[in-house]
């Protein structure tokens, strides 16, 4: 299975919108969104059938037994988080607690204890056509990493032998983004021409180099400012870094998305330029280190 991930450094580049474009172009049995936190790659491209949800446990919450607290106070002083309080009596903030297991280990009476918590939900969408993976981060969870690899391991043990899975990633340089981009075979970043979308995008560089995965740039709204465009194409080809191609800002491509479709399901020219850009990224992709398909 070859993973080409899509990502941006942050959010309103039109990373979804390109990675749903790809998945249209490449007819792809096999996809994921790993932005958990806010994932909104399943309004675009339509599922038509309910998921299988799964609860998804990540780190375990402190809880105290009322009934053997001895009100010693050992849990409160020593919780470097500020997680417990007392009035009537002691209680553990579980938005607050990270699960270090301080509080159990004062305590003398083992009143306190590790429970499993719910941090979000899985979803899996499966057909005879499509395998399509994603998750939703629990309000106030703090372990959307951990929930991208089960995003990504949920999709390949769904399917795989399949030939190609493409991935909409997490925004950002976090937790998800490193839980996003760890095991895929390339990364095309979705770069606009902002003083911000270049820092960005050097980042996502960096950081996608240490792992040795194979990169590839688009500029997405190019025509907005063409002299950081142009910034980035020269980055480019100084780095030694292939360079897909430039998508204009189209504003029936606005329509597209509010509509429930992809770019490439009507005539515009965004939806002309990514087509472009995806034949070169395929290229790229499945190309092996001799040069040749």
């Amino acid at each position: 299975m070859k993973q080409l991930l899509i990502l941006s450094g942050k959010g309103g580049t039109g990373k979804t919108t390109i990675a749903s474009a790809f998945i249209k172009l490449s007819n792809a049995k096999v996809y994921a969104d790993c932005d958990v936190d806010a994932p909104n790659l399943h309004l675009i491209i339509g599922q038509g059938s309910e998921p299988k949800k799964t609860d998804y446990y990540g780190l375990p919450k402190s809880e105290i037994n009322p009934e053997l607290c001895i009100e010693c106070d050992q849990c409160r002083q020593n919780c470097r988080f500020d997680a417990i309080s007392v009035k009537r009596t002691y209680k553990v903030d579980s938005f607050a607690c990270e699960s270090c297991g301080v509080c159990e280990y004062v305590c003398p009476v083992d009143a306190i204890s590790l429970k499993p918590a719910i941090a979000g939900e899985l979803m899996l969408y499966t057909n005879e056509e499509r395998v399509f993976s994603t998750a939703q981060l629990k309000m106030g969870s703090g372990t959307s990493g951990m929930l991208v690899t089960e995003v990504k391991k949920q999709m390949k043990l769904a399917d795989p032998d399949t030939e190609l899975a493409i991935i909409d990633g997490s925004p950002g340089i976090g937790c998800p983004f490193i839980a996003s981009l760890s095991g895929v075979d390339m990364v095309l970043i979705v770069a606009e021409p902002s003083i911000s979308g270049i820092s960005d995008m050097e980042r996502i560089i960096k950081t996608a180099a240490k792992f040795g995965t194979k990169i590839a740039i688009c500029i997405n709204k190019f025509d907005t400012n063409y002299a950081n465009t142009e910034k980035i194409e020269l980055f480019c080809k100084n780095k030694g870094l292939t360079f897909v191609g430039k998508i204009p800002f189209d504003s029936d491509a606005v329509k597209a998305i509010n509509n429930g479709q992809t770019i490439v399901d009507i005539n515009c020219a965004s939806g002309l330029a990514v087509r472009e850009a995806y034949n070169k990224a395929m290229e790229l992709l499945f190309k092996d280190d001799n040069g040749s398909r």
